[in-house]
């Protein structure tokens, strides 16, 4: 029976022959309750979760009160219990999560409880989307070798997951070969209202409230453009959620920006959400709520708002919110959801007093910004943050300007080079670029897709000549050269009006005779078959097809790492000519060594730039005055010449998109994947552990788990295990792509008798904590200032001090091998790092791996949203440095001493401790640090040793 103690209870008609309740928040403000009606939208949808989960346990009287009186310039300091209405996964996150449920199970079962007190409260989707990896491109039949190859690299994987699905009730799970996650949700998973049977008032009725959520990948914020409250989280917050934790955070601030006027001619959703990024990076909202409001906001179709949404974690908000309009529900009915879905969802939405876009100054938001859409210029973003924003017109000339500025002022130190010189690159065969895979034997495709999957050293005599057709001829590769062109990930290729660009950018192209040159890695991965569908239907794919932008998968490919390898020779000249290439991508990131450990410079882009920078092969000009190349009479050819007409893309949409088409591809996923009927599996409540596994272990978080929770004490002589500059991402931190023979990670996977070429990526294998420990810190371009004088995940080992010899600097040796050498010491470890420190993915391992090398304390300038829960979650003390102090300001080299004082049992959040330094001269200093666990809750959750550990010892306590 639901509790009412505001008396907010009220009948809803959903007005097709449903009727029930709702809490209703025109009735709390009827009561005296202050000015609900002038809340942030975003605000009042988190406070009915609140309204509607009053118990007095786990949500309180005083938390509605707290957020529907909240105050626009100065929320109270207080943290909110959100209970979300349902829980997203992608595979690279779910994995480990499912992992953690089955050791949590485990646990229980080794303590005498029973194991299916570890279960899911609310419904949970994991959609397999990270696996897919481009090995195969360029050819008709690249889609099908991927899926085979991706089923053969993670069969283990598979398995393990199926096992998952039949023990967890709540537990649904999309197979590979369907979409990426965001987009799945936004055209399938997402309902915008749901309901819950409930006795009310002693009968059987329905409650109805909005659709919620929290997802183990960042870009969760994807589904604010439906009008959907939801955002990232780590896997480790994510598992508390599901076993029926509220997710806690503090009042937020909310930034209104209040869009008016409308894009022009030629200007793309993408540059809109470039140009945004960049200007609410620069206004600090990292851990603030972003709602777009006004007429400018209700002119864009919800796939511009979803691509506006996806990039929160980018310009570092927690959401960047769209309120419910008409807009929302022909999106819902023009994606296939049901009449009495639609229905539900406006009328509830009316009801609520929240259908519409707001106006000016009819919310009180705590800053309001103002964007004029007319302004927004083509750009691009790049080459190594996705706030970086730059004009088409200025490409050239930046990138050009970054070739010789100095490594330390974040250049690439290329002096006295001449970017135009050109390095000849003889690749195999003289095929044409038509598409075709001559030579191929489909006897072999498996294993001659090995040959060119993470293989260190590829015997050109064997290379490949069907995987990459486009790879044959005669190249000239230089500095800023584009070697791969990928139209991938959710943030683009959920938006009909760019991905039709692309292909009538590439109609034009391919009727002018233009072609692809064969050095550059073509891809076209999309999030959802509806793409593939409209594509063909208009005749567009042929285009793509022709100048190598073939499908290869329905994943998160390059934008995630999964870009598969180059041609062997064209890495051997990137080696021998240490250059500085380029990729383009319609994707979200583009950090160092995410999209390809040997290219350089990552530039974001509309679905039509890729296409046109591919074409012209080069990144170091201005695509707005100098020619993309010449057609077939030798004719120069323009940006200009290729790019479609508002016109042309509206014409092409209106006869791409029908309900009936998504309705039948989100119908019956395992008919239509056959492979994933064929992975056999597991079944019982308890997960059988398999020693033999190099995909799936055990974890070690609940090895000596009991029932007694531990103290907060100092933390006292700990070493330093890497000191770091800013914008740390998590990428750096738990790499997500391909793992080095020569890495920790690697060594571990040869010992266990693994070839490099089935090594997989670090993503796949995040169930297993031996290989994710040791590719800790392991990111090819992270630089420890320990050991300036080299990338990668290293240090100088300094031994610890005994009573008969002093601390000295020793040899210089992985990260990973070092923490090992102190954990054999029992000495504690930090590590000191810059601003933004944890940016990025929403990465548990990042945190998990952080925590196995025996990593007491990250102290930094400042930390992102979810990096920091993640520390917590993990029972890792996250501190940050006042303004103006950092590791470089103390003169810190790794050679001191630390300890933390000041901690106990009683600690408040946002406490002042103390850094105690000892340096090697034996002088001491004593510098103030914030404790950076925010809320009551996070107290717990570190005196427990994290969060799984706190939750664990409630559900056994009240079974």
């Amino acid at each position: 029976m639901n509790s009412d103690p505001f008396g907010a209870l009220r009948k809803f008609d959903s007005r097709q022959g449903r009727e029930g309740y709702l809490y209703s928040l025109p009735a709390l403000e009827e009561q005296g309750v202050e000015k609900i009606s002038r809340l942030p939208v975003s605000i009042r949808i988190v406070l009915e979760s609140v309204l509607r989960n009053c118990d007095e346990r786990k949500v309180r009287r005083k938390d509605v009160e707290t957020l529907a009186n909240w105050n626009a310039r100065k929320p109270a300091n207080e943290e909110i219990p959100f209970v979300v209405a349902r829980i997203v996964l992608q595979d690279f996150t779910g994995v480990p999560l499912v992992v953690d449920l089955a050791a949590m199970r485990s646990a229980v079962k080794r303590v005498g409880g029973d194991p299916k007190i570890i279960e899911p409260l609310v419904p949970v989707d994991l959609v397999v989307d990270h696996s897919v990896q481009v090995d195969f491109f360029g050819s008709a039949d690249a889609l099908r070798l991927n899926l085979e190859m991706e089923f053969k690299r993670n069969r283990e994987r598979y398995q393990f997951l199926k096992w998952g699905q039949q023990a967890f009730k709540t537990f649904q799970l999309i197979p590979p070969g369907i979409g990426i996650v965001h987009q799945v949700n936004l055209e399938y998973l997402a309902k915008g209202v749901l309901t819950q049977k409930s006795e009310v008032r002693g009968q059987r009725s329905e409650i109805f409230y909005p659709d919620t959520l929290v997802g183990t990948d960042s870009h969760t914020t994807m589904i604010n453009g439906l009008g959907v409250v939801g955002w990232g989280v780590g896997g480790i917050e994510a598992e508390a959620g599901m076993l029926g934790q509220p997710v806690y955070f503090l009042t937020p601030e909310v930034v209104g920006v209040h869009l008016s006027g409308r894009l022009k001619e030629g200007v793309t959703a993408t540059d809109l959400v470039l140009h945004i990024t960049q200007m609410l990076r620069a206004q600090k909202v990292v851990g603030k709520f972003v709602e777009f409001y006004g007429e400018g906001a209700a002119s864009l179709p919800v796939p511009d708002r979803a691509t506006i949404g996806n990039m929160s974690p980018e310009y570092g908000a927690t959401i960047g919110y769209f309120p419910v309009d008409q807009e929302s529900v022909n999106y819902l009915r023009a994606t296939g959801r049901t009449d009495e879905q639609c229905a539900a969802f406006e009328n509830y939405f009316r009801a609520q007093q929240m259908f519409g876009m707001p106006r000016k100054d009819e919310i009180d938001y705590s800053v309001d910004l103002e964007l004029n859409l007319g302004q927004v210029q083509p750009g691009v973003a790049g080459p190594k943050r996705p706030q970086d924003r730059i004009n088409l017109p200025e490409l050239g000339q930046i990138f050009r300007s970054l070739l010789q500025k100095p490594v330390k002022d974040g250049g690439y130190g290329k002096e006295n080079v001449d970017p135009a010189m050109k390095h000849l690159v003889q690749l195999n065969g003289s095929a044409p670029r038509d598409g075709d895979m001559p030579g191929i034997d489909p006897g072999e495709e498996l294993n001659k897709a090995e040959m060119v999957t993470n293989r260190p050293t590829p015997d050109p005599a064997k290379d490949l000549k069907g995987a990459d057709p486009f790879h044959h001829g005669e190249s000239k590769i230089g500095h800023g050269s584009v070697l791969i062109a990928a139209i991938t990930s959710c943030t683009n290729t959920s938006n009909p009006s760019v991905m039709l660009a692309a292909g009538l950018l590439a109609k034009k192209a391919v009727e002018r005779g233009m072609r692809v040159d064969p050095a550059v890695k073509t891809s076209l991965a999309p999030g959802s078959r509806v793409v593939s569908d409209y594509l063909t239907k208009t005749g567009l794919q042929a285009y793509l097809d022709q100048l190598g932008f073939n499908l290869v998968g329905y994943g998160c490919t390059t934008c995630i790492g999964n870009s598969g390898p180059l041609h062997p020779k064209i890495e051997k000249a990137i080696h021998d000519y240490d250059l500085v290439a380029a990729s383009v991508l319609s994707g979200n990131r583009n950090f160092e060594a995410r999209v390809h450990q040997n290219i350089k410079a990552n530039f974001l882009m509309s679905p039509p730039l890729v296409v046109a920078f591919a074409l012209a092969g080069r990144v170091d000009l201005d695509l707005t005055k100098e020619p993309i190349g010449k057609d077939k009479n030798g004719n120069e050819t323009f940006l200009r010449d290729l790019w479609p007409s508002l016109k042309e893309v509206r014409d092409a949409m209106q006869s791409a998109l029908t309900p009936e088409v998504f309705r039948k591809l989100y119908r019956d996923f395992a008919n239509q994947n056959p492979k994933w009927n064929e992975i056999p599996s597991s079944t019982g409540d308890i997960y059988q552990w398999d020693e033999k596994s190099d995909y799936i272990h055990e974890p070690p978080f609940f090895k000596d788990f009991s029932m007694e929770v531990g103290k907060i004490e100092n933390i006292v002589g700990a070493r330093a295990l890497g000191i770091f500059g800013d914008s740390v991402t998590t990428d750096h931190i738990s790499p997500a792509g391909a793992i080095k023979a020569s890495s920790p990670a690697g060594q571990y996977l040869i010992s266990r008798g693994i070839r490099p070429e089935d090594f997989n990526s670090y993503g796949s294998r995040r169930g297993n904590d031996l290989v994710m420990t040791r590719g800790t810190f392991a990111n090819v371009r992270i630089k420890n200032l320990m050991a300036p004088e080299t990338e990668g995940g290293v240090k100088k080992y300094n031994v610890p001090a005994t009573r008969t010899a002093a601390a000295t600097s020793g040899e210089q040796m992985s990260i990973y091998d070092a923490a090992m050498k102190y954990q054999k010491e029992n000495v504690p470890l930090v590590i000191l790092a810059g601003h933004e420190y944890g940016t990025g993915s929403s990465r548990d391992w990042a945190a998990k791996g952080t925590r196995l090398l025996g990593v007491k304390t990250v102290i930094a300038a400042s930390f992102e949203r979810i990096h920091r829960s993640n520390l917590v979650g993990m029972g890792v003390l996250p501190l940050q440095f006042s303004e103006g102090t950092n590791a470089q300001t103390l003169n810190l080299d790794g050679s001191e001493t630390f300890s933390i004082t000041g901690l106990s049992d009683s600690i408040e959040p946002g406490k002042t401790v103390t850094l105690e330094i000892e340096r090697k001269n034996g002088k001491r200093d004593s510098v103030p640090v914030k404790l950076r666990i925010d809320t009551p809750i996070e107290i717990d959750y570190y005196r427990h040793g994290g969060i799984l550990q706190f939750v664990l010892r409630q559900l056994l306590a009240q079974a």
